[in-house]
C-alpha cells in the first residue's frame, strides 16, 4: 500500500472555490469548535434557561448587567434575572450568530458562478431574517412558514447543484445552521426538552463536520492510498459509532443522568447491573410545557441511560483502538492514527473522571471537547483520503 500527499492537477476555474474560500472555511471551523465547547459550558453550568426569551435576553440585545435591568420584562415571570448566568447564554447566541454569518458568506462564495446561485442563497437568508421579528411579535405560524421556505430553497438548490465548487455542501451547511438556530430557540422556549437539547448538540457537531470537510476540500492536500475505498469504509463505520455514542452522551446530559450511578465505576450504585428502566429512560417525546431543568426521570430510568452510554463507550473504544492498529500499518496515516488513539484513551479517561470526581465542570466540558476532536480526526481523514489518480 502506498500513500502520497501530492495535490491534484488544477481544476478548471469554474470548478474551483473562491480564492480565499479555504481561509474563511478554516475560520468557520475554529469558531464552530468554540461555539460547541462554550455551549457545553453553558449547559453544564445550568445557564441554558438564563435568558427565557429569544433572541433577546430579557428584551436586551446583550444581557442584563444588574438584576433590576430586566425587572419590567415579561420574561421575569418565567425566570428571575441571574446576571452571572445570563451573559453566558446570550454570548453563546452571539458567537453562534457570527458563525451563521460566516456560513452565509461561504454559501454565497460557493454559489457565485451558479445561475441565480447568489440570489437563491440571499433569498433564503432574507426569509429567515424576516421570520425572526415575526417570531418576536408572537406571529409564530408566519415565522415558521418563512423559515421553512428558506430551508426549502437551500435544499432544492443543493439537490440541483454539483459539488465541484463545494456549492452543494455549502448550501446544505447553511440549511443545517438555520435549523440549528431553530433548535437553539426551542431549547429555551421548550424548557430544555431532552430531545431538543440532544438534537442541538448533534446539529452543532454536524455543522462542525460539514465546515471541516469543506475546509479540507478547499485546501487540497489529499492523501492518496491504493486502498482508499476500504479505509474510507472503516472510517465511516467509526464515524457512525462515534455519532451514536455522542447522541447517547447528549441524552445522558439532557436527562441529568451523568451521576445516576453515583461515583461508582465500573460498578453502578455498588452493583454490576442495578435495576434499570430502559423503556422509560428512552421515551423521546413527552409533550410540551414541562420544565426539564434538573431532569424529571426516576433513578432506574436515569441508570438505564447511564448504563447504555457506558456499554456503547466500550464498543466505540474497542473499534477505535482496532482502527488505530489498522491505520498504523498504513504509510501516510501513522501520525493521524497515533492522534486518534491518544484522543480515544483521553476521552475514556475523562468519562471515568466525570463519574469518580462527581462531574466537575472542567472535566465535563473537556469530555465534550474530546468528542469534537475525535470527530475532527475521522472527518479530516474522510475528506483527505482518496484513491490514486489514473
Amino acid at each position: 500500500m502506498t500513500a502520497s500527499r501530492h495535490s491534484s492537477p488544477p481544476r478548471p476555474a469554474a470548478a474551483r472555490p473562491a480564492r480565499h474560500f479555504h481561509r474563511l472555511a478554516w475560520l468557520a471551523v475554529a469558531l464552530a469548535l468554540g461555539v460547541i465547547v462554550f455551549g457545553a459550558f453553558v449547559r453544564l453550568s445550568d445557564a441554558g434557561l438564563s435568558c427565557p426569551d429569544w433572541p433577546t435576553c430579557y428584551g436586551r440585545a446583550a444581557w442584563p448587567t444588574e438584576v433590576g435591568h430586566g425587572a419590567d420584562h415579561a420574561a421575569t415571570a418565567i425566570r428571575p434575572v441571574e446576571v452571572h448566568k445570563a451573559w453566558r447564554e446570550q454570548f453563546h447566541r452571539m458567537i453562534a450568530g457570527a458563525l451563521g454569518v460566516l456560513t452565509l458568506a461561504l454559501a454565497l462564495l460557493a454559489a457565485r458562478r451558479r445561475r441565480y446561485g447568489m440570489a437563491q442563497v440571499l433569498a433564503a437568508a432574507a426569509l429567515v431574517a424576516i421570520a425572526i421579528p415575526l417570531y418576536m411579535r408572537g406571529e409564530h405560524v408566519a415565522a415558521s412558514v418563512l423559515a421553512i421556505a428558506g430551508e426549502a430553497i437551500l435544499l432544492v438548490a443543493a439537490l440541483r447543484w454539483s459539488n465541484l465548487d463545494l456549492a452543494r455542501v455549502a448550501a446544505v451547511t447553511l440549511a443545517v445552521i438555520i435549523f440549528q438556530a431553530l433548535l437553539g430557540m426551542w431549547t429555551v422556549t421548550w424548557l430544555l426538552k431532552p430531545i431538543v437539547v440532544m438534537g442541538h448538540l448533534l446539529g452543532g457537531l454536524l455543522t462542525f463536520s460539514l465546515l471541516l470537510w469543506m475546509a479540507w476540500r478547499a485546501t487540497g492536500l489529499p492523501i492518496r492510498l491504493a486502498e482508499a475505498g476500504r479505509v474510507r469504509v472503516l472510517l465511516m463505520v467509526g464515524l457512525v459509532l462515534l455519532g451514536v455514542q455522542i447522541a447517547l452522551g447528549g441524552w445522558t446530559s439532557a436527562n441529568y443522568a451523568a451521576l445516576a450511578c453515583g461515583t461508582d465505576f465500573p460498578t453502578c450504585v455498588g452493583r454490576w447491573w442495578p435495576p434499570t428502566d430502559f423503556s422509560e429512560g428512552f421515551v423521546l417525546w413527552r409533550g410540551i410545557g414541562v420544565d426539564y431543568e434538573g431532569g424529571i426521570l426516576d433513578g432506574q430510568s436515569r441508570i438505564a441511560i447511564q448504563m447504555a452510554h457506558r456499554m456503547m463507550a466500550v464498543v466505540v473504544f474497542a473499534y477505535l483502538l482496532w482502527l488505530v492498529a489498522r491505520l498504523l500499518r498504513t504509510p501516510g496515516l501513522r501520525g493521524w492514527a497515533s492522534l486518534l488513539g491518544a484522543l480515544a484513551i483521553a476521552q475514556v479517561a475523562l468519562g471515568i473522571a466525570n463519574v469518580k470526581l462527581a462531574l466537575p465542570l472542567w472535566t465535563a466540558v473537556l469530555h465534550n471537547a474530546g468528542a469534537v476532536l475525535l470527530l475532527f480526526v475521522l472527518v479530516s481523514l474522510l475528506a483527505r483520503v482518496r484513491a490514486p489518480e489514473a
